[in-house]
């Protein structure tokens, strides 16, 4: 099976090192030609949660246009980067499944209007970090939800096959769901982690952190009805717990100064509370107050 994974930060070489594992042809599609070039000489190295080191070949490119066709293509960028993406992936084949690897719920609609014929979502629990520009390190084993929202099941069933202990793969009914669950998650954990400059497990061990996290949780739960039995706030609590030495993508973000996903993640959650009447106070300045890190320029 020849995969095409865009994105080779962390979910997409942590992704990639996996499906190699398992025999799959991976060509990772980069952004910069420096890192193509390093990922086409060492191949791509992941540090096991364990510690231990697996190299896996794998090729790589900066140009998706010049790959032959494949039997699945992984987008593994952040919302940001797909708005330049669209027009690319609308001239491939329709006949090409998609695999979209976003956080927050902005991209679903929009991949919606591409012409392919199948089309899935995924949402991770695993952590990851890039460590150098060919090497990943694995710090979290959680599960890779895919859920099928136009086509035929068929053509992911390679993917969903794959029978990995440290990289679980979870067939899931509803994608839309499955993205909202996955931003109500975020929404607990990134934006505090960010602002407070925590990593996960300090949301649980920080008595005024985990006040905080309690306080957002009760918000949305009033906000969105059935919130508790999709995630009881136990489910939340195991989470921080098993990712308790992560650092969030949000914080990452803060560190190295970038611009990071509050928008795509917290901002619609927040709309779509609003739209029905519910403010949700603290979440939302602790949205205010990411903003306003980023606006001032400020790192960690």
């Amino acid at each position: 099976m020849n995969v095409a994974i865009i994105g080779a930060g962390a979910v997409g070489q942590l992704t990639a090192s996996f499906l190699a594992e398992s025999g799959m042809s991976v060509t990772l599609v980069a952004r910069r030609q420096g890192q193509a070039d390093e990922l086409n000489v060492k191949y791509l190295t992941r540090v096991n949660v364990d510690g231990t080191e697996t190299v896996q070949k794998v090729a790589s490119t900066t140009k998706l246009e010049e790959l032959p066709q494949q039997d699945l293509i992984v987008i593994a960028v952040k919302y940001g980067q797909l708005q330049k993406l669209y027009e690319q992936l609308s001239s491939l084949p329709s006949e090409v499944p998609l695999l979209f690897m976003q956080n927050g719920l902005a991209h679903f609609d929009e991949a919606l209007r591409l012409p392919q014929k199948n089309i899935a979502f995924c949402s991770v629990s695993f952590g990851a970090q890039m460590i150098a520009q060919s090497t990943v390190q694995h710090r979290g084993v959680g599960a890779c939800k895919i859920a099928i929202e136009r086509g035929n099941s068929d053509v992911f069933n390679k993917l969903l096959q794959l029978r990995n202990s440290l990289y679980p793969i979870e067939l899931v009914v509803n994608a839309e769901q499955m993205l909202f669950e996955k931003a109500v998650f975020n929404c607990l954990i990134n934006p505090l982690t960010a602002v407070l400059q925590v990593k996960n497990g300090e949301l649980v061990t920080n008595k005024q952190a985990f006040l905080l996290m309690q306080t957002i949780y009760h918000e949305l739960t009033v906000a969105f009805k059935g919130i508790e039995q999709a995630i009881p706030f136990l489910k939340v609590i195991d989470l921080c717990e098993k990712t308790a030495s992560n650092t969030s993508s949000m914080l990452a973000d803060r560190m190295q100064g970038r611009k990071s996903e509050i928008d795509t993640i917290v901002g619609v959650i927040l709309e779509k509370a609003l739209a029905s009447g519910h403010n949700l106070p603290t979440l939302r300045t602790l949205y205010h107050q990411v903003l306003a890190i980023e606006e001032s320029g400020e790192r960690s």
